[in-house]
């Protein structure tokens, strides 16, 4: 369901604006239509909006290596603790600069090994020019030796280190590689870098400490910014009327909260003005769902919201996306598995959505034993198969083979989408008219006859032949109401073409309940069969190795499972039941400022 809404228009003296909207912020329930252009031209809204993307910024590192956040540590100004955590991040990543440069230069003396660049200097000062080479091993000459006095410092299959030590002003003329030393010893140059690489651990501790520290700050402070910039848009959002002396604004709030506005506004005794909304309004969508069908929003608004007088399809395909999330996972092992382990489990789906709530979890393992129950799988195990007189009484009353399992997921198809084109001609109704509806009507007639006159083999029947004619002329002469007859029957022949080259695939993709099922049943069983025939003999060793490999593969199952049987169901919904109920969508969430 969608709450009705109202819209509001109000006059406010300029002196009194401010403490206007400082009540409306407390009162929590006018969405107002907010102007883009004065919050791009104000700079202190700018500034404000910098300054929360880097709190976010800091909000999400800081998350991530927290390991014991504290709510009660001492409150510091957030400005101050932004220019901390700003200077451990300078500092870290200083550190982190001086280590690759450090380290470059340990790879170019490595080769040289542990001297001082003193012993150099020496040699220098009495007389020798001393140079340092490298070359391939291939091109290595022995006459260097005599010539330059060469000395190897370090040779392998692949390259050659040497010096030469010749007289000041001799003319070195070799195919070698001149290198460019560090004046530092390689002993040295590796205390260095490991002093500094402790620096390095010693500032990652004090980043955790300061995230348990002070994360909780910098969550109110997040906080307390956004709210600071909606309430500024909010501001800025009203026009200035009669010589800037009166501020014009206009919002939203739903009807049921009117009155609470309305109490407020006559004592103080501002204009306002309340009307019901109009087509072209572009108006906010607040979702009022019962405590049930409020789990699933959240799905809806993964795709889209509905628009204003549209149909809030949450409580139509709530029951189908259970059914379907069961039987995609099919294992009454997995879905008690849920149920046990449920907070494990909320936060693995809430991965897929932050909003995703446990009962809703819940829901989701309770229908999975449910399907499980049709094939008695339960973690690859077929329960049906054991000598167990409950076992078998439940195989009497619920078990279902392959091809059943597959004529189901065609049927389930079936009965979504004809119930989704129900609802598209109960849209039509409520938004346009009956005449708009008649030619779904007549589809939603001619399916069912066809399916009934096959499974009953009356197609032959004067009442089969009757209700076809009057379906076809539905179709044909109320495809587009107030066109003339020769369009509404062009239009309605390229209708039935998309429908029947449509229809057919709509309902062959909810074959991929089925298909999931089987699969995840099947990849279950190859990992039982894994667990025993890998287990050596060792009493002890083999029941271990068993034991890893059941937990391991049936991990790796439940979470690829799970993934798939929501992203299908969701496709499903999506696509097929929104599309053959006309949704549309396209509404915008209602987010009332508040102060």
């Amino acid at each position: 369901m969608i709450t009705r809404m109202k819209k509001l228009t109000f006059l406010v003296f300029y002196k009194e604006y401010q403490e206007f909207l400082d009540r409306m912020g407390e009162l929590g329930v006018l969405h107002v239509v907010q102007k883009q252009q004065g919050v791009l031209d104000n700079a202190e809204v700018q500034e404000q909006m910098r300054l929360l993307s880097r709190y976010a910024s800091a909000i999400e590192a800081l998350s991530k290596v927290a390991s014991n956040p504290s709510e009660n540590s001492e409150f510091t100004e957030p400005s101050e603790l932004l220019l901390k955590y700003d200077q451990l991040l300078a500092d870290k990543a200083a550190t982190e600069a001086r280590i690759q440069q450090l380290a470059k230069d340990e790879q170019v003396l490595a080769p040289w090994g542990d001297f001082a660049p003193e012993s150099v200097e020496r040699l220098i000062k009495a007389g020798y020019d001393i140079n340092f080479f490298a070359c391939a091993t291939r091109l290595y000459k022995e006459e260097w030796e005599s010539e330059y006095n060469a000395i190897t410092i370090r040779a392998d299959k692949s390259k050659v280190y040497f010096i030469t030590v010749t007289a000041p002003g001799t003319e070195i003329s070799i195919e070698a590689e001149l290198c460019r030393l560090p004046q530092v010893s390689l002993g040295a140059l590796r205390e260095e870098i490991e002093t500094l690489q402790s620096k390095s651990t010693g500032i990652d501790g004090q980043i955790v400490a300061f995230a348990n520290e002070h994360l909780a700050h910098f969550k109110a402070a997040h906080e307390a910014l956004q709210s600071d910039i909606n309430f500024s848009k909010v501001a800025l959002s009203a026009d200035s009327v009669a010589d800037n002396k009166l501020m014009l604004l206009q919002g939203w709030a739903p009807e049921k909260s009117l009155d609470t506005v309305r109490e407020y506004l006559d004592k103080t005794g501002h204009y306002y003005q309340i009307d019901d909304p109009t087509a072209e309004d572009d108006i906010p969508i607040q979702l009022s769902n019962n405590k049930f069908f409020r789990l699933f929003e959240p799905l809806t608004k993964l795709y889209m919201l509905p628009k204003y007088g549209e149909l809030d399809l949450t409580m139509f395909f709530a029951p189908f996306f259970m059914l379907f999330f069961g039987l995609c996972l099919g294992d009454m092992g997995y879905g008690l598995l849920i149920m046990l382990a449920l907070p494990v489990f909320t936060k693995l789906f809430q991965l897929i959505n932050p909003e995703f709530k446990s009962p809703l979890v819940f829901l989701f393992g309770l229908s999975t034993v449910l399907a499980g129950s049709l094939t008695g799988t339960a973690f690859g195990f077929s329960l049906y198969d054991l000598d167990i007189p409950f076992f078998q009484k439940m195989k009497d009353m619920l078990y279902q083979d392959n091809q059943a399992m597959f004529y189901l997921s065609l049927i389930i198809g079936c009965v979504q989408i004809l119930f989704g084109m129900v609802l598209k001609a109960v849209n039509l109704t409520i938004q346009l008219g009956f005449k708009y509806a008649v030619s779904t009507i007549g589809w939603i007639m001619l399916l069912v006859g066809v399916a009934v006159g096959v499974l009953t083999g009356s197609m032959g029947a004067t009442w089969f032949m009757v209700l076809m004619i009057v379906a076809g002329c539905m179709i044909m002469l109320y495809n587009s109401p107030g066109k003339n007859i020769f369009l509404n029957i062009g239009l309605g022949l390229w209708d039935a073409y998309n429908m029947v080259t449509g229809l057919l695939g709509d309902v062959l993709s909810y074959v991929r309940l089925f298909a999931l099922g089987l699969s995840g049943g099947i990849l279950a069983s190859v990992f039982n069969s894994l667990a025993v025939g890998m287990s050596p003999d060792i009493p002890v060793v083999g029941f271990l190795v068993t034991a890893l490999i059941f937990l391991i593969g049936h991990g790796l199952n439940i979470f690829m499972n799970i993934l798939g049987s929501m992203v299908h169901p969701m496709r499903l919904t999506f696509v097929e039941f929104f599309k053959n109920s006309g949704y549309e969508g396209g509404g915008q969430e209602y987010k009332p400022f508040k102060k």
